[in-house]
């Protein structure tokens, strides 16, 4: 920054002239800190607190781009009048977006006075321990309890509620020297049941991997303030040898692409009009939506995104360069997240990438191909062969969005992508294997054996009291005994699957309330599953799915399953056309299946006869024969399966 603001690079200087004149890192201000600071419910003074924290922030950066301590002096003023007084965040359920958002932007405006050698080691600690204090517990609190929503309705709280306390608990962690908390955001972000993990805020994956934001359908300004956190969390962790940014194949680079279209309206206003967006009905506690929200948000946030995956990776992100374009020089943001993108994260660019993480998944009976893109091409040559090895024939040309759907014939294909550029073409890094219409995928004979007959490896294994008993014709089969029984998937186990086909042979001995033939899933936010007997409506068996705790009610259910004799049970979809047969006969259908096995991503918990919920019932009965097809297997295929 200080070498770009020296030579009077735009549009770094840009940027640095915008915070200039924001007059946050003036010399000369009073500090206002308080004891108490208040945001929610009567009383409130969270913006005074908002104005030192910018005055700190910004006179931090100001002497570290100028090398004039008077600056250094009065960032530390700040520092420290705010460390010797607050004691406490108070307030409604917003007190925690003032931890959050707050207690993030304090960290890293002490991380930039760390080396200042006027800034006594004494304060230093003072203020650490204010964040460890009064900043830290309240994200705790918040990451681990969700103001008492934690059991009921964890996704009760929108995606950056969750960022906001897991930025500042990273910042916290390390300004303060803690690995342990820098290693508590990173798991949160991870792993977490809230909609702000990474598995959660980007809710879909649309095809050209347009990832549809937790808070879309909401509104555009929740949404750019959604990826200006997640993005500083991400550029946090790159900057500690962490990379956050690749998590589910650059899964918050989806969310940004998506975001950053919405906001790409064409034309003058009031005449512009927006791109339209796909979008996979959402219903959660705040209600239900069917599209995204409308309008346009300028919040500066997308020069950090731009420079990560384009700039440090050399990939494309056609809608992120749109909004840059228009943004450039980021200005100021207004307190949630500092801004100053041109400013702080733009660096020269890497030469460009290969294509690169490809997926290919059989979407209504043909190929679905999505990739992320290299920076300098104009196009895609998608090439398809018969062998791995090639030769690799075109088949398409495309540029945006990055995605293809091929129709080939019945057999086994191998796809890659080629970048065309003005330098020639660019082979892709990824080839990948798609049998048309599908093929056996796992195969459990569950007679003796947990292994995968498929020939993929598969294997399952038996858990806590799952036995072998009496199977049909005189042959054997797993015995679930309704207390902890059940059978274990291995992880991922559907990852690589859009149609699909499940298939199994069980025998109800007492279809409890809510239990489950099988259920894919990582927790009780984001699964799949089938129950022989719902609780809302216990005549009634039904296929569940969700990526946020709320699964719809599905049409796709029918009559309980009798108790005392075998039945065959299969389930199929196709697009977003799922199927229910029973013993052979097909029973119910829905075109409304919306997430297919891929949206759930590499699945840790992967069950038969056991549900995501801990309070519902385990299976109790007996399976046999449970097989899953890439594909949706055709009403003769499954009556063959039930003879």
């Amino acid at each position: 920054m200080r070498d770009k603001v020296a030579a009077n690079q735009q549009p770094w200087v840009g940027s640095w002239n915008l915070m200039l004149a924001a007059r946050r890192a003036n010399l000369g201000a009073t500090p206002s800190p308080r004891e108490i600071v208040i945001r929610g419910g009567e009383g409130e003074n969270f913006w005074v607190m908002i104005t030192d924290m910018m005055r700190a922030y910004h006179l931090a950066l100001r002497w570290k781009i100028s090398g004039d301590e008077a600056y250094a002096k009065d960032a530390v003023r700040f520092l420290n009048a705010w460390s010797s007084t607050l004691k406490q965040l108070a307030g409604n359920s917003n007190r925690y977006l003032a931890s959050g958002l707050y207690g993030n932007q304090w960290a890293n405006a002490a991380e930039l006075m760390r080396t200042y050698s006027g800034w006594a080691k004494d304060d230093v600690a003072r203020f650490q321990n204010m964040l460890l204090t009064v900043f830290y517990p309240e994200c705790h609190a918040f990451l681990t309890n969700h103001n008492g929503t934690e059991i009921r309705k964890v996704t009760h709280y929108w995606a950056n509620w969750d960022l906001a306390n897991v930025c500042s608990m990273y910042a916290i962690g390390v300004f303060c020297d803690r690995p342990d908390i820098v290693a508590e955001a990173s798991s949160y972000y991870r792993h977490g049941r809230g909609c702000g993990s990474h598995g959660n805020n980007v809710y879909a994956i649309h095809p050209g991997y347009l990832g549809q934001w937790q808070e879309s359908h909401r509104d555009q300004g929740h949404s750019t303030l959604g990826i200006a956190l997640a993005g500083m969390l991400c550029e946090m962790a790159w900057n500690q040898g962490e990379d956050l940014y690749g998590l589910w194949n650059n899964r918050l680079l989806a969310g940004a692409e998506y975001v950053a279209k919405t906001n790409v309206l064409v034309g003058p206003p009031p005449t512009y009009t927006a791109y339209p967006m796909p979008f996979i009905p959402y219903s959660g506690v705040h209600g239900s939506s069917t599209s995204v929200s409308g309008g346009e948000n300028s919040r500066p946030c997308w020069e950090l995104i731009l420079n990560h995956y384009v700039g440090r990776l050399g990939m494309s992100a056609p809608w992120t360069l749109e909004m840059v374009k228009k943004q450039r020089p980021e200005r100021v943001d207004g307190g949630d997240s500092p801004g100053l993108g041109s400013l702080f994260y733009l660096r020269d660019p890497v030469p460009p990438a290969k294509p690169s993480g490809l997926s290919a998944v059989l979407n209504d009976g043909k190929v679905l191909m999505s990739w992320w893109g290299s920076a300098d091409a104009t196009q895609y040559a998608v090439q398809r062969s018969r062998s791995a090895s090639g030769p690799f024939t075109n088949i398409a040309q495309v540029s945006d969005p990055r995605t293809y759907t091929d129709a080939p014939g019945p057999g086994t294909w191998y796809y890659r992508v080629s970048a065309i550029t003005g330098l020639g073409e660019r082979v892709g890094a990824d080839t990948l294997r798609v049998a048309v219409p599908g093929e056996l995928w796992l195969h459990l004979p569950l007679n003796g054996t947990a292994d995968d007959l498929s020939g993929n490896g598969r294997h399952a294994v038996l858990m806590e009291g799952a036995t072998w008993g009496v199977g049909r014709n005189g042959t054997s089969c797993v015995q679930f005994d309704g207390r902890r029984a059940h059978v274990r998937l291995p992880d991922g186990v559907v990852e690589a699957l859009g149609d699909f086909t499940v298939a199994m042979w069980v025998y109800c001995d007492n279809t409890g309330l809510s239990s489950r033939f099988f259920d894919f899933g990582s927790n009780d936010v984001s699964y799949m599953g089938l129950t022989p007997r719902e609780s809302a409506v216990p005549s009634l068996m039904r296929f569940m799915s969700t990526r946020n705790q709320f699964w719809m009610p599905s049409p796709l259910a029918a009559p309980t399953p009798p108790n005392g004799r075998w039945i065959h049970v299969a389930l199929t979809l196709a697009g977003t056309m799922g199927r229910l047969y029973v013993d052979g006969a097909q029973v119910a259908s829905s075109p409304e299946i919306w997430m297919a096995p891929y949206q759930f991503g590499h699945t840790t918990h992967n069950w038969l006869g056991r549900s995501q919920y801990r309070g519902d019932p385990f299976f109790k009965g007996r399976m046999q024969d449970f097989r899953i097809y890439s594909g949706a297997l055709t009403p003769a295929a499954i009556a063959d399966l039930a003879r």
